[in-house]
């Protein structure tokens, strides 16, 4: 028998109705009374919300949860059941985070046939789910594991619990990548068939999540997952899951052997019944999604197509729900890949219900519709007219200023569509479209600037149209895409610069942002072949700049008045206007010299000088008149001109600028010609480092051959302009001569024209004369 202790008191029978009294009973040592207080506590937090935040308030959270791994199985569960009641209040699941507790509740999923132990295990790790940090937890202790496992749990309750779990650790890409390969499919498939509808729900909606991965959708289609998901869209009783069956069966409609399936198990047809007799308009724009999934491929397009599915949409374009609507465009959209759908949609008159939609009030419909249009007036130019009909164009015009990024590119895109047509795009013009596409230039929507700059390729065609785009501010955002590293906007902007060349003052101004630097860093990459075709048309409209960095002037450059040569270009040299040089202090610079030929000719008047001083100082790029050149352009046309042989043209024209030039100068007597001191005189006495080619009375070999491109190019004959080392420059020609006496004979020679030494002697360009002419 065994001895009382005379030191220790009796087993005593405590009762308490005081929460603060029993809550600080829960760090008690006997076991007894651990098993009444946490009794306790657990049916006072059963008792309601307020009770549970009370809990909280009083330091019941750290016992319970220290109590959760107790040796004693009825304080376990105790603790456990009181923690998972309470965790259901939003303020406890956050104190419960801050406890260190997962680790201790994930042990708790294997406790082996104790349901109320799994139960309240996994209502409390539901309440914590939602947070990132508690399911990195949950995945840093291998939770998943045992979740998956207890999907299969007897108990409703646990089901439901696990299925909330997985739904919220799913949000994360890592973890919704590697649910199929821990067996999940399998058991999630199976709950679709619960009585519990909460449960299908639940199953439903981490469907959803998963299988937006493509390994998981194999495993789901290995599974018979999609089979199983027709037969529950099959089952009308079931039609309050259907809405998120369809979600799945959306994703699935990506992979290419998943619609191979649906194709085998006539899964289209029962798409369109749901898309024809829909029970909710939520099912319906669902259902045409998956339409439009489907739509993908070239396969189902062509089934979709047989099925009159143009005939669906347009009557869903007049359905009362906007979402709806928005579907259909979507769908159409999709199914404009098709160009017999194309062709159908037209004449069943669908386009003016979507150019209508254009106007609706949705920010989404406006998007989806005009992504329609897009994609129907591709390729087709009856389409587009069909648009144009509808008074399309004027709306989308409106549209580049849409807030819409993708509405803007879609406008953009449709437009560029439609320009391809005269009519079209003379009246696109008209609404002011040009100017409208400078706001969307700005944009920093990589496909808002792509067809953006497409569609000033096409519209900017012609010089009106180019000046109202460079006086509308859009040629520095026009030259900046040029810095973008995207190769297809890329190629578009050098179109666009291409387009807007052409233009003079549009490629002055191009070449002052830099454009030209820009083009030629391009043009050493794998993009070259567009940036060339910019580079052409910008030197091809700015011959200045052309000669000076090429260093040379072909026959068809033709050079007219305002142009100017400031010598070889180097690297990183700004290009400055003539009007910018014009007014620079003077400096001991190379000198520039202009052909400046009066606006106002008066070379039929008895005395044209008297004339021209009067209308030079308005009409002139510069401040002086070149009155010198006009008597040699006039003097050029009457003696030159007149003569029959093309040969003697040339020579007569070089005799003419020689005289001009300070006559012939034998080769070893060159240093006598003072030239530079004449030029520099000249500068002075003009207060200017522009110097007008006429008023040059000694010039070498550069003055010389720029005086004679410029005379020979006025009076409509043909010499090209290149440039040497150490101010040589010379002039090359072509002459047909006629050897058998046979004009379908005559062969091409081509010369350099002799402008110093033996002035008019053409020079054979390959003969040593005419070598020894290009070099000192």
């Amino acid at each position: 028998m065994e001895k009382e202790d005379p030191e220790a008191i009796g087993p005593l029978s405590l009762e308490s109705k005081v929460p603060a009294t029993v809550v600080l009973l829960l760090s008690s040592q006997e076991e007894d009374i651990l098993v009444k207080a946490s009794e306790a506590i657990r049916k006072f937090a059963e008792k309601g919300e307020e009770n549970r935040v009370r809990l909280l308030g009083l330091g019941a959270l750290g016992p319970l949860c220290k109590l959760i791994d107790h040796s004693n199985e009825v304080i376990k569960r105790n603790a456990l059941m009181a923690v998972g009641t309470m965790a259901t209040n939003g303020e406890v699941s956050e104190a419960l985070k801050k406890e260190d507790v997962i680790p201790l509740l994930l042990q708790k999923l294997t406790a082996e046939g104790d349901v109320i132990v799994q139960e309240f295990a996994t209502l409390s790790l539901a309440s914590m789910a939602a947070d990132f940090n508690c399911r990195v937890q949950i995945n840093t202790n291998d939770g998943m594991p045992p979740l998956i496992k207890l999907l299969s749990s007897p108990d409703p309750d646990v089901t439901k619990n696990s299925l909330e779990i997985i739904f919220n650790l799913v949000q994360d890409l890592e973890t919704l990548k590697v649910l199929h390969e821990l067996g999940a499919i399998p058991p999630l498939l199976e709950l679709l068939k619960s009585d519990f509808p909460v449960i299908q729900h639940l199953a439903l909606q981490i469907f959803q999540c998963v299988t937006t991965d493509l390994e998981t959708q194999k495993t789901f289609r290995e599974e018979q997952g999609f089979e199983r998901f027709m037969d529950l869209l099959d089952n009308m009783a079931l039609n309050d899951l259907h809405a998120e069956a369809l979600q799945t069966v959306s994703n699935c409609l990506g992979d290419m052997e998943t619609l191979q399936l649906i194709h085998k198990n006539g899964g289209l047809i029962r798409l369109m019944e749901f898309v024809l007799a829909p029970s909710s308009p939520e099912i319906q724009c669902i259902a045409i999604k998956c339409i439009t999934m489907a739509a993908q491929s070239s396969e189902s397009r062509d089934v979709l197509h047989k099925q009159e599915i143009e005939k669906v949409l347009v009557e869903l374009l007049s359905a009362a729900d906007d979402n709806v609507k928005t579907s259909a465009c979507q769908a159409i959209a999709a199914m404009s890949l098709n160009p017999c759908f194309k062709h159908n949609f037209r004449d069943l008159e669908g386009i003016p219900p979507v150019v209508q939609l254009l106007r609706s009030e949705s920010s989404a419909l406006r998007e989806a519709a005009t992504q329609a249009l897009s994609s129907l007036t591709h390729c087709n130019k009856a389409n587009a007219l069909a648009v144009y009909e509808a008074g399309g164009h004027q709306i989308l015009i409106q549209q580049l200023s849409e807030s819409s990024t993708s509405t803007v590119a879609s406008s953009a895109a449709t437009l560029c569509n439609m320009a391809e047509q005269e009519i079209i795009q003379s009246s696109i013009l008209s609404q002011g479209g040009v100017q409208a596409l400078v706001e969307p230039l700005q944009s920093t929507d990589t496909q808002v600037l792509m067809y953006t700059a497409l569609c000033v390729a096409k519209l900017a065609c012609n010089n009106e149209e180019r000046e109202k785009f460079h006086k509308a501010g859009g040629l520095e955002p026009l030259v900046n895409l040029l810095y973008s590293k995207d190769k297809e906007l890329l190629k578009h902007a050098c179109l666009a610069v291409n387009v807007c060349a052409r233009d003079t003052s549009c490629a002055v101004k191009m070449c002052k942002l830099g454009a030209l630097e820009i083009l030629q860093k391009i043009n050493q990459s794998a993009n070259r072949s567009f940036s060339e075709l910019a580079i052409t048309s910008l030197l091809n409209s700015n011959l200045p700049v052309k000669y000076s960095r090429m260093g040379c002037l072909t026959p068809n450059d033709i050079i007219t008045s305002g142009f100017y040569d400031v010598g070889k270009a180097f690297l990183g040299q700004p290009f400055l206007t003539l009007e910018e040089l014009i007014n620079q202090p003077l400096n001991q610079k190379r000198e520039i010299i202009a052909f400046n030929i009066p606006m106002e000719r008066q070379e039929e008047e008895d005395n044209p000088d008297e004339e021209l001083h009067d209308v030079l100082p308005e009409k002139s790029p510069i401040s002086f008149g070149d009155v010198s050149l006009l008597m040699l352009i006039k003097e050029a046309k009457d003696s030159v001109l007149s003569l029959k042989d093309e040969g003697e043209q040339y020579a007569a024209l070089a005799r003419l600028v020689s005289e001009a030039m300070g006559g012939a100068v034998p080769r070893e007597r060159l240093h006598e010609l003072s030239w530079m001191l004449h030029q520099s005189e000249l500068r002075f006495q003009l207060k200017s480092n522009v110097l007008p080619i006429g008023m040059i009375n000694k010039g070498t070999y550069c003055h010389r051959a720029f005086l004679f491109k410029c005379l020979a190019d006025t009076i409509g004959k043909r010499c090209s302009l290149v440039r040497g080392d150490y101010n040589r420059a010379w002039n090359e020609v072509i002459i047909f001569i006629d050897y058998y006496k046979n004009p379908r004979f005559s062969v091409p020679c081509r010369y350099i024209v002799d402008l110093m030494h033996q002035p008019g002697t053409l020079l054979p360009i390959d003969s040593p004369a005419a070598q020894q002419y290009q070099t000192i």
